[in-house]
């Protein structure tokens, strides 16, 4: 096989799996593991993907961000399942804070806590909350066309009136230097003061965060629990650093 094919199907196989391992893409092209990393190494280089401990992942630039249609449709399955474990911590009677993304909405139809009070900055979770009849109180702000999330010094003046038995938080990156990070400085500033108002914090992420860093940082990772599918090579050093709570579906 020539080296543009094998590297035609090594983007292909990136690209259809977010990330993947070595002796994947050895087992797809038939090619030594040598071979392969040096493939790997020259689309590195070409800025195509990005090395990853035993793989390599798709390389995403640190300012991107996806519409919330295109995060609600990708890893929908895991979500559902981090959602509905990340529900069954409510308790009667508790304020939460439910952050404005594709994973945290997943939470509301699992909602069986009565007498909840949800506070949320995301337009997309009203309807849902409505619909199941759950308090809520929304954020007063601008609005992110691509998110649907409320953010900007409205939404930060207005979230100082509250405090929260619990946060879920959605994030667009973790690595074990960056902490969690998101593409946009504004939504990082509510997601920062909302992990400060709450007394128990988690962050819901899929697999495909992992080892990813967007451009501003809302906090380090022993500052939340992690609900997650992951499963990577690098869990053992991620548990070092805060509690995570793994969940299959």
């Amino acid at each position: 096989m020539l080296t543009p094919e094998r590297h035609q199907i090594i983007l292909k196989t990136i690209k259809k799996h977010h990330t993947v391992k070595l002796k994947e893409l050895v087992d797809q092209t038939g090619a030594s593991e040598s071979t392969i990393r040096r493939d790997l190494d020259q689309l590195e280089k070409e800025g195509q993907i990005r090395r990853v401990h035993g793989g390599a992942s798709l390389r995403s630039s640190t300012s991107d961000e996806p519409t919330l249609g295109e995060k609600t449709t990708k890893h929908h399955e895991e979500k559902i399942a981090i959602a509905r474990y990340a529900a069954s911590l409510i308790h009667d009677g508790d304020c939460v804070f439910i952050d404005a993304g594709s994973t945290t909405y997943e939470m509301i139809p699992f909602l069986k806590a009565n007498d909840i009070t949800v506070v949320t900055n995301g337009l997309n979770h009203l309807d849902a909350l409505n619909e199941y009849q759950i308090k809520t109180y929304v954020l007063g702000g601008y609005v992110k066309h691509r998110t649907r999330a409320v953010v900007g010094a409205g939404a930060l003046t207005n979230l100082q009136q509250y405090r929260f038995d619990q946060c879920f938080m959605g994030t667009n990156g973790i690595s074990l230097e960056g902490g969690y990070t998101t593409p946009d400085t504004e939504e990082a500033a509510v997601k920062q003061m909302t992990l400060s108002l709450s007394k128990q914090r988690y962050i819901l992420a899929d697999h495909s965060k992992f080892d990813e860093v967007a451009f501003c940082k809302f906090g380090n990772l022993d500052q939340a629990d992690i609900l997650t599918n992951y499963q990577g090579s690098l869990l053992t050093h991620y548990k070092e650093k805060t509690n995570i709570k793994v969940v299959t579906a």
